[in-house]
């Protein structure tokens, strides 16, 4: 049986750029939930993947750019970037978003 609890801290942090980690707080081979945090500035690069993927915006203010549309999202928004879309955030204060990505991003373990 695939893990169906988590508790804070269970999961270790991971630099992926200057001022951006991740840990990966839950999965199965069909869901994974991450936790990004960035401090002011940082940026999450333009990129795509076959995943889709919804976000939630748990702390901070992001500018978050899907297929060439750029919006403010702020705390409590969410946004939905579906299947091979180009997109990407920038920190425009110190945050954390937690994505959900279906299937799980095997990359990311």
């Amino acid at each position: 049986m695939d893990k169906v609890f988590a508790q804070a801290g269970d999961a270790a942090w991971i630099e992926v750029a200057t001022g951006n980690r991740r840990r990966v707080l839950i999965h199965t081979p069909e869901l994974m939930q991450v936790e990004f945090g960035f401090e002011a500035g940082a940026v999450g690069a333009l990129h795509s993947h076959p995943h889709v993927q919804v976000s939630y915006v748990a702390e901070g203010s992001f500018e978050v750019t899907i297929d060439g549309v750029t919006q403010v999202v702020g705390t409590g928004g969410s946004f939905i970037v579906p299947s091979g879309l180009v997109h990407g955030v920038k920190a425009l204060e110190a945050g954390r978003l937690v994505d959900v990505f279906t299937p799980a991003r095997a990359d990311f373990l």
